[in-house]
C-alpha cells in the first residue's frame, strides 16, 4: 500500500522491471505510457485510465478557469476535452490557487488526486485498474520525494536571478 506523503516504496523503473514475466507485455506498454504531466500517450479504452483522464483534465481545467478570471482572460482558448464543470473540483481549485504557498497548493492539488485514485480502486483488486491506481500514486509520490530532495536555496538563488 501507499500513503501519501511517504516515500516512494521503489522506483517507477523497479516497478515496471518487477511486472516484467508478471503481467502482458501490452499491459506493461500501458503502464509504461502513464505520466503526470497530462501527456497522455494511452490512448486506449483501459477503463481507470479513461477516469483518471476524466477527472484530472477536469481538475486542470478548473485551474485554467481561475487562472484566467484572475487575469482576465478569456479560460476557453486553453479548455481541453469535455468540459463539464464540477462544483467540487472548483473549490479546490480555487483553495490551491489561492493558497499563498505554491508548493502548498500543489500539494492540496495531489492529495485531491490521491483521493480521487483511491474512488477508482474501490472494488479492484489483483487487475489492470489496481495497477494503473499503482503506478500512478507512485509517480505522484516520485515527484514529491523530487521535490523533497531538492537543493531548494539554490532553487530560490536560480528564481531570483532570473527575476
Amino acid at each position: 500500500m501507499l500513503h501519501f506523503g511517504a516515500k516512494p516504496p521503489l522506483p517507477f523503473e523497479k516497478f515496471i522491471g518487477m511486472c516484467r514475466g508478471l503481467i502482458p507485455r501490452e499491459d506493461i506498454d500501458i503502464i509504461k505510457s502513464i505520466t503526470l504531466d497530462n501527456a497522455y500517450a494511452y490512448k486506449g479504452e483501459q477503463p481507470t485510465i479513461k477516469k483518471w483522464r476524466a477527472f484530472d483534465t477536469a481538475l486542470r481545467n478548473e485551474l485554467v478557469r481561475v487562472r484566467a478570471s484572475r487575469k482576465r482572460v478569456d479560460p476557453y482558448r486553453f479548455i481541453r476535452g469535455d468540459d463539464e464543470p464540477d462544483v467540487s473540483i472548483n473549490h479546490l481549485a480555487i483553495n490551491a490557487v489561492r493558497n499563498p504557498s505554491i508548493l502548498e497548493g500543489e500539494r492540496m492539488l495531489d492529495q485531491a488526486r490521491w483521493r480521487a485514485l483511491d474512488e477508482f480502486s474501490i472494488g479492484h483488486y489483483f487487475d489492470m485498474d489496481i495497477l494503473v491506481v499503482y503506478t500512478i500514486k507512485l509517480l505522484i509520490l516520485e515527484k514529491w520525494e523530487g521535490i523533497a530532495s531538492s537543493d531548494k536555496p539554490r532553487l530560490v538563488e536560480e528564481v531570483t536571478a532570473k527575476g
